[in-house]
């Protein structure tokens, strides 16, 4: 039986994308919507479809690759039911099917495996477009706060399963990267990446989880993954939510944004409580880490590979001030010259 999401080559790709066009229409019919379009949005872990609606509401039909098991899926949702029960909190929350099923599986083409298909509560607001301003990053930063705060006072059912990022994870993301480095890395690059991960992992094996900075977290938080209304930040996009430090989710925002916003960012999660006193160092691990895992992600698609080569003349700028132990989170860093 082959896996549904296979998109290594365009070839692929575009057969991916029909089989998911027939399941979404499939999964659409078995909710009580009165839907007047569907539109696709992208292909990522998951392959999503914005529903449109005669009424105010829209929604949000997500078909899930193979990698998350239908506890992990149904585990996100009850995260997400919880967190909208906190008034600083506006976030997606699933929907039941017609059987009141919040996770179904879906036919599709002999030979490979069914999907699972969510519904998802659209959530309004715009994706921020052109350079953040100090409002955004501050207002940001409180947002990812109110997040942790929120999930630490979720208590989970006993069958809640969700991922740890940290060691093993990492791990797993640079063996893949193995496999795909040589579509944008030299082997001089190939050498930094590897320098830079086993930094990262002894790192890692220092620190210590606590309440206080160890949870679950949204874990993708970078800035496509959340909308802005009336000048707030929402989150979106929880598919890759589970335990990991809280810094960690910290570094997936601060990624794309320059040091002065990425102050900003710290200043508003700081308005609601403070970090510990040394977490810059450890930060920096963090934003490291997430940096390498989406390439680590990104290598497999031939859809990206331009991009990864174009962005390596700042992404090895980092690895090397971090391998030299120089503090580079809020300074600007000059890019470096990069063998092709």
């Amino acid at each position: 039986m082959n896996e549904f999401f296979q998109y290594d080559t365009d070839e692929k790709s575009r057969s991916l994308l029909d089989r998911a066009r027939k399941v979404a229409l499939s999964a659409i019919k078995m909710y009580d919507l009165e839907w007047d379009s569907i539109q696709f949005i992208q292909l990522s872990d998951t392959i999503t479809y914005k529903i449109e609606t005669r009424t105010d509401n829209n929604y949000l039909l997500r078909i899930h690759s193979d990698r998350w098991s239908r506890e992990e899926i149904r585990s996100e949702l009850q995260l997400l039911q919880a967190l909208n029960q906190s008034e600083d909190l506006h976030v997606p929350e699933g929907i039941a099917s017609c059987d009141g099923i919040y996770v179904l599986d879906i036919e599709t083409e002999k030979g490979y495996m069914r999907p699972y298909v969510t519904m998802m509560r659209w959530i309004e607001g715009e994706k921020a477009t052109g350079e953040f301003t100090d409002s955004h990053a501050y207002h940001m930063g409180v947002m990812i706060n109110r997040l942790h705060a929120a999930a630490k006072d979720f208590n989970p059912p006993s069958d809640f399963v969700r991922p740890t990022w940290g060691v093993e994870s990492f791990k797993r993301e640079m063996a893949k990267l193995e496999r795909y480095y040589e579509r944008f890395l030299s082997e001089e690059g190939w050498k930094l990446y590897q320098d830079a991960a086993e930094k990262v992992v002894s790192q890692l094996t220092t620190m210590h989880p606590s309440e206080h900075n160890y949870g679950l977290i949204h874990a993708d938080l970078h800035t496509g993954n959340m909308v802005f209304k009336d000048n707030q930040p929402y989150p979106i996009d929880f598919g890759r939510c589970g335990y990991g430090y809280y810094l960690y989710d910290i570094a997936g925002t601060l990624l794309e944004l320059w040091p002065k916003h990425r102050w900003m960012l710290i200043q508003g999660y700081e308005s609601i409580k403070k970090l510990e006193t040394d977490y810059i160092r450890d930060l920096e691990c963090f934003f490291i880490m997430f940096m390498i895992e989406n390439y680590c992600h990104h290598a497999s698609d031939p859809r990206e590979t331009a991009s990864l080569i174009d962005e390596q003349k700042y992404a090895q700028a980092y690895i090397r001030a971090y391998l030299s132990n120089s503090p580079f989170l809020f300074d600007v860093i000059e890019p470096v010259e990069i063998d092709k």
